[in-house]
């Protein structure tokens, strides 16, 4: 290996991390043709990339063959964000992390190698074992704009290295990604949102149903609000297979089917804000509480405020085919009709978000304090390990109603974040089967308050009408 800090390839860029190596004909028929740069990386060129650059040189066999490597500086690379989007690759990675901050160029000969059958093989070392990453290279398009691929580029790992097998020479670098999980667990994440969206489909109609049956008998606030959050989870989670299943659709319809689904996520947050609010009125201001039209001034925010929002966002025209990325060498990708504009979508899902589990989370612990005061007013219970678990039960299933499980949403990243994933999609998916639980607990408790209440109504005019014989 040998190592020149001034000389450059003409049209290069000028950099002292400047290497190469040159391939005689006699070394062609060699099996390791390798650059071993100390600053951890290695290239390993096939005898196929060999052949294609003489080929490209007119097939002159005679004169040596120049193999180079440079090492960059990632800020050479800045990933234009309009390209990111017309390209369908995810917006969040518009600012990538670079593994060893550098860039590798690698080149053989004058010539472009591309369309290699056996591909060359480039090691970047790695000292960070809990690093995942994935190996790109820097694709300009037809306007100049340049963004990072993984065409023609798979991703292995050979003793905590990433080791990158592509089928041409470019300049190539290891993104570093640790929200992305390995293929197995995508595909279980996804099956498991499916099976979560469908069976919730199912059970908030359920839901609906039950109400429409029972509307004449009684009439809750309470109830009332329950059911307008399960009728928002029923169109999220519809609107979300639909927004899937049909992203292939022409653009149109994947405008609507973003918006729709943009507007049923809201209204979800939006609703399950109103739960809040009206349970803190339910149980701290209990006395002297009468709000004019108070369910349709309610269903007013509830679905208004979706709605203003995702008007303003549909004037914009912020909605189309949204793809990210589904496994590592980016064999298949998830697309999805959703927001395309990564501002838009922070403001308008994780702020509004961010509002929302803030109001409920302030809500939530002004209950539980209320409770345990009147738990303590209250007279003393023989079993409290029943009562302990009611509690837990009544904590759980308020926790649900509010929406906090989405919490896991902002902690997908770091060390836990698998896990985290799991149990962000387990909770959110079968979130419409919680609520129908949780409704079917109070109705069920409803119904034998009543009964208690019936029965004790009969013994007491029974035996006011003994007296009265007497």
């Amino acid at each position: 290996m040998r190592q020149c800090k001034q000389s450059t390839p003409k049209g290069r860029i000028s950099t002292p991390n400047y290497f190469y190596r040159r391939i005689s004909p006699s070394e062609q028929d060699q099996l390791d043709h390798t650059l071993d740069i100390d600053k951890g990386y290695i290239i390993n060129i096939t005898e196929e990339a060999i052949l294609k650059s003489r080929n490209g040189q007119g097939g002159n066999n005679v004169t040596d063959l120049l193999l180079i490597a440079s090492l960059l500086n990632e800020t050479l690379f800045r990933v234009s964000s309009s390209s990111d989007t017309k390209k369908g690759n995810d917006p969040n990675e518009s600012d990538p992390i670079l593994h060893g901050q550098s860039v590798l160029g690698v080149w053989l000969g004058a010539k472009e190698v591309q369309n290699l059958s056996q591909p060359v093989q480039l090691r970047f070392r790695n000292s960070n074992q809990n690093e995942r990453g994935i190996c790109v290279f820097w694709h300009l398009d037809k306007n100049g704009r340049g963004n990072w691929s993984t065409d023609g580029c798979e991703t292995h790992i050979e003793n905590g290295d990433f080791v990158c097998s592509c089928n041409h020479l470019s300049f190539f670098a290891v993104l570093i990604s640790p929200q992305i999980p390995e293929e197995s667990h995508i595909v279980h994440l996804s099956y498991i949102s499916y099976v979560g969206s469908a069976l919730s489909i199912a059970f908030t109609a359920l839901m609906i149903v039950m109400f429409l049956c029972q509307r004449k008998k009684q009439c809750e606030h309470a109830v009332f609000i329950h059911v307008q959050l399960s009728g928002s989870l029923f169109l999220l989670h519809f609107s979300f297979l639909s927004s899937v299943w049909f992203s292939g659709q022409s653009p149109p319809v994947c405008q609507g089917l973003g918006l729709l689904l943009h507007w049923c996520l809201l209204a979800t947050f939006t609703w399950t804000a109103v739960e809040g609010f009206h349970l803190y009125l339910l149980l701290v201001r209990v006395f002297n509480i009468y709000i004019k039209r108070y369910m349709l001034k309610l269903s007013l925010v509830g679905w208004g405020v979706p709605t203003f929002i995702v008007m303003i966002c549909a004037v914009t025209k912020v909605y189309g085919k949204y793809s990210f990325q589904a496994d590592k060498d980016n064999s298949t990708a998830t697309h999805l009709c959703w927001v395309t504009k990564q501002t838009v979508s922070y403001i308008t899902v994780n702020g509004y978000l961010w509002l929302v589990l803030l109001f409920n989370m302030a809500m939530l612990v002004v209950v539980l304090v209320k409770m345990h005061q009147l738990r303590s007013q209250a007279l003393q219970i023989k079993d409290h390990q029943r009562r302990a678990w009611k509690d837990w039960a009544s904590l759980l299933g308020l926790s649900c109603v509010l929406g906090v499980p989405w919490v896991l949403a902002f902690s997908t990243h770091g060390p836990l974040s698998l896990s985290s994933l799991y149990v962000f999609t387990i909770l959110n998916s079968f979130q419409g089967v919680f609520i129908f639980l949780w409704f079917l607990t109070l109705t069920c408790k409803a119904r034998k308050e009543k009964q208690i209440s019936s029965k004790g109504t009969i013994q007491v005019s029974y035996h006011s009408n003994e007296d009265v014989t007497r």
